[in-house]
């Protein structure tokens, strides 16, 4: 049984604070090259105690493996302005040497039953602390702002009615969920036609 939660948090709540520094400073990166930031910006969670226990008992997770098996303690949320940005940002992550990435789960393109969608990656960081290095399992959640929109207002109206969902509720969050996909490929269109545009302008003044 954990007895000292705040020692237990204190690891995931820096390597939070730290991952948000890395995260907005490769966005500074890309504005100072004066390109287009996959990144528009970064949020950070670290898991309730009430909403660890549940998910201990739940997942029947063992105290003292919780560290090893409960991957989403320390969570980041990346919110990129283009559907293609969400998969610029995953090679980006790919090719750090400072992170071991677990495990990728993409539901931007195989989205969840409930009309879901964000691209997962959970990865081991090693955290350095006083008593030396310590690896810490985070969770990285990276979607679109339109994905960020449906799955915000969708888990607030799960919480306040947290049994099923009738069947013509869920079925009206899925439309939405489609509706929501169809904008950001819209908008994904319409930016690579105005870059095509734009060289084919620059062409003609050569």
């Amino acid at each position: 049984m954990v007895t000292d939660w705040n020692s237990l948090l204190f690891p995931y709540n820096q390597a939070a604070k730290e991952w948000k520094v890395k995260l907005r400073g490769i966005r500074e990166e890309y504005q100072i090259m004066d390109e287009h930031s996959p990144i528009e910006f970064v949020t950070s969670r670290i898991k309730s105690i009430d909403s660890i226990k549940e998910k201990m008992i739940r997942r029947d997770i063992d105290p003292e493996r919780l560290t090893e098996d409960m991957e989403d303690i320390c969570g980041l949320r990346i919110m990129c302005p283009f559907l293609d940005d969400i998969y610029q940002v995953v090679n980006i992550l790919r090719k750090r040497n400072d992170i071991e990435i677990i495990e990728e789960r993409d539901y931007v393109n195989n989205e969840k039953k409930s009309g879901y969608r964000s691209y997962h990656i959970v990865f081991r960081y090693p955290l350095q602390l006083l008593t030396g290095q310590r690896n810490i399992l985070v969770e990285i959640q990276i979607r679109t702002l339109a994905m960020n929109f449906w799955a915000t207002l969708e888990h607030s109206l799960n919480y306040k009615h947290p049994d099923v969902f009738p069947d013509d509720v869920h079925k009206r969050l899925q439309e939405d969920s489609e509706t929501a996909f169809k904008l950001d490929e819209d908008m994904s269109q319409i930016r690579k036609d105005l870059i095509d545009d734009a060289k084919k302008q620059d062409k003609k003044g050569e």
